[in-house]
């Protein structure tokens, strides 16, 4: 047991709550962890292996600052800093677990680094073109998402599979990681089950112009910067300072050329490494020129031309409130300044299994269309609108199974010996077909094998369902849940705190046989010295030999006032 704990632990019981919970976050403290008491926390956050995942954190200054001290300097400018962290007492000077943790360690020189260069107009065009490609890119990554989440890797990386197939689509599979990262730290995906999924905020997000996009994203960025690379206006140091900027971890190297990428990715930061005007505000702490960037991009348009060969042409890039529905109709063959929409038959019917309507849907297009509604694409729409709801999926009330029913019997037939509904094990009962699986599973196992399914509420009502469900985010929920173990240990803060310590100290003697060196208070006020071998401890009394005459001693806690552990 480390006597170096206490001081901590009386640190952390005259602490407030605030900067408990900000202490326990920045130490990445779990809310269920067994501490009963403070001592159980300082103890704990002295460890070795806390403090090894702690010193990564550090930033480039602090851990300047905290070798200087464990080496008998001073670390008075990051004196605040490292307290809260629990790594320096209040006093400057260095817990000696921590002094240890980082014997041997080394942090490079600062240099002068000299501010970024602007861009120049080449490099501000180019940089607004990589912008504005990201923007739609991430879109197009989002939208393929929310109909189908992708698998991630331990790592949290997209795998190979889905790299492959987002290429087919028109994404390199090169940008589909720091496009997920883009998305992750933005709150438009979240990472559930070890799949990538949009969120409600993504679902906002794709209706707003490329502008509102570009900005909400790159707000997220500056935000969600380590602070080794965070200025202390709010921006952010020079890239060029970025490689240093977190010296003792491992991964920074990586990390730190992740988020240069992601600079570049959005437009902040030219091929050149120069810095794009509309990059200024955002680098010192406030707002990103969004008006800059918005002169130097193409202007959207909000009409398109359908063709006879059940095509639509967007002649620019297509406002994206209109491009999101449009994607929901029909599929998007090529994206670029002009972009191309197939409509076919499954196009249309998950369009009207998403809840639209022919009325809904012909009242769209032309309200969008240069060219009218050309007739096969009207005759797709009504004919597709016609056979659905063929199939209606629905719970029986009686016996909880679902129950399978249709106005066609040719349908019924088809699907009872179609191959590819076999695991459902669907059952002909008078007329329809039934099973013990779940109605939505049933209604997704149709649809997937194309049949014109729908689902049916209790009281005959259509109902929409989202195949995966966006999950809301909850970025402040850990913080929250350290609340609980703040009042846990709160619970546990008595008055006499040298008592407890000092049951803790011969707690942890006797478990591990050591001798200790303990001073007894004796009844005429002198005090006297034993060395004892600690045998064990009950009713409030110290059971121990006593080396120096050999015989077994009993002796009260109360009346012993320290004990100091000599040997195991």
């Amino acid at each position: 047991m480390s006597t170096h704990a206490r001081p901590l632990a009386d640190w952390l019981a005259e602490a407030n709550d605030d900067d408990l919970r900000r202490l326990l976050a920045a130490r990445g403290v779990r809310p269920d962890v067994p501490w009963q008491d403070f001592f159980d926390a300082a103890e704990a956050l002295l460890d070795p292996v806390s403090l090894g995942r702690v010193l990564p954190t550090l930033t480039l200054a602090e851990a300047r600052a905290l070798l200087a001290a464990a080496t008998g300097g001073t670390a008075d400018d990051e004196r605040a800093a490292l307290t809260a962290l629990a790594l320096l007492r209040p006093d400057g000077t260095v817990y000696p677990p921590v002094a240890a943790a980082v014997a041997g360690r080394e942090v490079p020189e600062p240099g002068a680094v000299a501010p970024q260069p602007t861009s120049g107009e080449t490099a501000a065009a180019h940089a607004a073109e990589r912008a504005f490609t990201t923007v739609a890119l991430l879109a197009d990554l989002l939208l393929i998402a929310r109909e189908s989440p992708f698998a991630l890797l331990t790592g949290g990386g997209v795998s190979a599979g889905e790299k492959r197939q987002l290429a087919e689509a028109g994404i390199p599979a090169e940008v589909v990681d720091p496009l997920a990262a883009i998305a992750l730290q933005a709150g438009l995906a979240a990472a559930t089950d070890r799949r990538l999924r949009t969120t409600q905020v993504a679902e906002e997000w794709l209706r707003t112009s490329a502008i509102e996009r570009w900005t909400v994203l790159v707000t997220a960025f500056r935000d969600g910067l380590p602070r080794g690379v965070r200025s202390d206006d709010g921006g952010w140091i020079p890239p060029r300072s970025w490689a240093c900027a977190h010296p003792w971890d491992p991964s920074w190297a990586s990390r730190a050329v992740a988020l240069e990428e992601s600079a570049r990715l959005l437009g902040l930061m030219a091929e050149d490494g120069s810095e794009p005007a509309w990059a200024v505000g955002l680098r010192r702490g406030g707002a990103a020129d969004a008006a800059a960037l918005a002169e130097l991009l193409p202007a959207e348009v909000d009409r398109i031309f359908l063709q006879n060969d059940l095509t639509a042409i967007a002649p620019g890039p297509l406002a994206p409130a209109l491009d999101v529905r449009l994607r929901t109709i029909a599929a998007r063959e090529s994206a670029a300044q002009a972009s191309s929409y197939r409509f076919t038959t499954e196009s249309v019917a998950r369009a009207f299994g998403s809840g639209e309507t022919e009325q809904s849907i012909l009242e769209f297009l032309g309200g969008i269309s240069l060219t009218g509604i050309p007739q096969p694409l009207s005759y797709l729409i009504g004919q597709t609108g016609q056979r659905h709801g063929l199939v209606r999926v629905s719970t029986d009330d009686e016996t909880g199974r679902t129950r399978i029913e249709s106005a066609d019997p040719h349908l019924i037939e088809a699907m009872a010996v179609d191959q590819s509904l076999r695991p459902l094990a669907l059952t002909a009962h008078v007329g329809s077909l039934t099973t013990r699986v779940g109605r939505d599973t049933v209604y997704w196992a149709l649809t997937d094998a194309r049949y014109p399914a729908t689902l049916v509420g209790p009281d005959g009502e259509l109902l929409v369902r989202e195949r995966h469900a966006a999950p809301t985010t909850a970025p402040d929920a850990h913080a929250d849940d350290l609340a609980p173990l703040i009042a846990r240990l709160r619970s546990h803060q008595g008055p006499d705190a040298d008592a407890a310590w000092l049951d803790r100290e011969l707690e942890a003697a006797v478990r591990a046989k050591s001798v200790l060196r303990v001073t007894v208070g004796m009844p005429d006020g002198s005090t006297r010295e034993l060395l004892l071998e600690a045998t064990g401890m009950g009713g409030g009394r110290l059971r121990g030999r006593d080396r120096a005459a050999d015989v077994e001693r009993t002796l009260p806690v109360s009346s012993i006032l320290t004990a100091t552990i000599v040997a195991p």
